[in-house]
């Protein structure tokens, strides 16, 4: 599988003659735009795990007339965004949903935030995760009755994860949270099993390099950490 980090949380993937494209909300290396122009591919879907500016930008309507599917999160039926696309050509999911066709195979998990995490399964097998907003936003400055309400909702919905096996997870590691930014990827790499982590949710900040404690106890795992618009990676088989 190859990645194309967009920016933020923005991933473009592809497997085979399929791409997936997530949290599209700005591509400034216009590698979507490229990917469409030249046309090798059979299959395209689009995922959108929330309606906050930085995971939802509506110029990937223009690419409807390639799309096999939009596949989003059901909170973006409450914005006035959502009018502009092909209705027929939307999936919105719930949380704890599934869908597929003869290509891929989704599954949806709840957010610590707004929206869904996503699970998708190709049709040659890959599993990709992307956490969305999913994360332990553990917040320097918070209440402690606030810090542990999170770490509580964050450890309820892992439990539901717990096992889970994927090729690739692009998980939040987000710099505002200072010396926390580590704890939601480091936990979520303890309950599943993960051959390569993919960092996201870092606009503005250096490129993460983990801490020297961050595999104790777990197993250590290629990491990807992408600070500019159209790097990419493969991911080998």
């Amino acid at each position: 599988m190859e990645f194309t980090y967009l920016l933020n949380s923005g991933f473009l993937i592809r497997d085979d003659r399929t791409i997936l494209i997530f949290d599209d909300f700005e591509d400034p290396a216009k590698v979507v735009d490229r990917t469409v122009d030249e046309g090798n591919f059979d299959n395209l879907y689009i995922f959108v795990s929330h309606a906050h500016f930085d995971h939802f930008g509506t110029h990937i309507r223009a690419y409807s007339s390639h799309t096999n599917r939009y596949i989003f999160s059901y909170d973006l039926k409450r914005t006035k965004r959502i009018r502009i696309f092909p209705q027929e050509n939307i999936t919105l999911m719930r949380r704890y949903s599934e869908w597929q066709d003869d290509n891929i195979h989704v599954w949806t998990y709840d957010s610590t935030d707004v929206g869904v995490s996503f699970l998708v399964e190709t049709k040659s097998g890959k599993k990709i995760f992307h956490a969305g907003d999913f994360n332990w936003w553990n917040w320097e400055g918070d209440t402690l009755e606030n810090r542990a309400m999170m770490e509580k909702i964050f450890k309820k919905q892992l439990k539901r994860m717990e096992g889970l096996e994927v090729d690739a997870a692009c998980f939040p590691v987000d710099g505002r949270l200072g010396n926390s930014q580590e704890m939601g990827a480091k936990a979520f790499l303890g309950k599943t099993k993960v051959k390569y982590l993919i960092a996201m949710h870092r606009v503005g900040y250096p490129q993460w390099k983990p801490s020297d404690s961050f595999f104790d106890g777990i197993e250590t795992i290629p990491v990807w950490a992408p600070t500019k618009s159209g790097e990419s990676i493969t991911i080998p088989n």
